[in-house]
């Protein structure tokens, strides 16, 4: 048991191997839990928009929440198809996430989405860090999900970054 964290019933879920479990689901876990902080990080910036483009900028923010959310529900029902275990509540996300919150009040529309851009591309790159840990114990599955994960968050870094290169 590491951090808390036990693998459930290995032979009946994985034919992974308790090691690969463990640190795929690791991973997994580190990852939802970056998934959560960008959530309600993107939902924050939602909420608080104001200006001229806000419109436009709360249904952009209000869409991608929608695809973060989603993507949420697969990471954690994956590490338990692995036969790991997940998060369990708010303070579980709060010791794995690596994304910064921010609580910041008065940010122009500009900064949140500049923070937003910026966090995407960091979701990018543990993608890509989780996406080794599964090639090397030749999770395919999990690979393939992260493929498609990458893929949408490239997505939404790429609208945010166009967006807040306006003049």
């Amino acid at each position: 048991m590491k951090n808390g964290h036990k693998t459930a019933n290995l032979e009946l879920t994985s034919d992974l191997g308790a090691a690969a479990v463990n640190e795929i689901s690791e991973e997994l876990r580190h990852l939802l839990a970056d998934v959560f902080a960008l959530y309600l990080k993107t939902k924050n910036f939602h909420w608080h928009m104001q200006g001229a483009h806000f419109r436009d900028y709360h249904l952009l923010l209000d869409e991608q929440a929608d695809q973060i959310f989603a993507m949420s529900d697969d990471v954690a029902e994956r590490a338990r198809k692995l036969g790991g275990t997940t998060l369990r509540s708010i303070g579980s996300i709060s010791r794995n996430q690596r994304l910064k919150d921010n609580d910041e009040v008065g940010l122009s529309p500009k900064e949140m989405l500049s923070d937003l851009c910026q966090d995407n591309k960091k979701l990018i790159g543990f993608l890509r860090t989780t996406h080794e840990v599964c090639d090397k114990h030749e999770d395919v599955a999990t690979a393939s999900l992260i493929e498609n994960w990458i893929d949408e968050t490239e997505r939404r870094r790429w609208f945010l970054a166009e967006t807040v290169a306006e003049p």
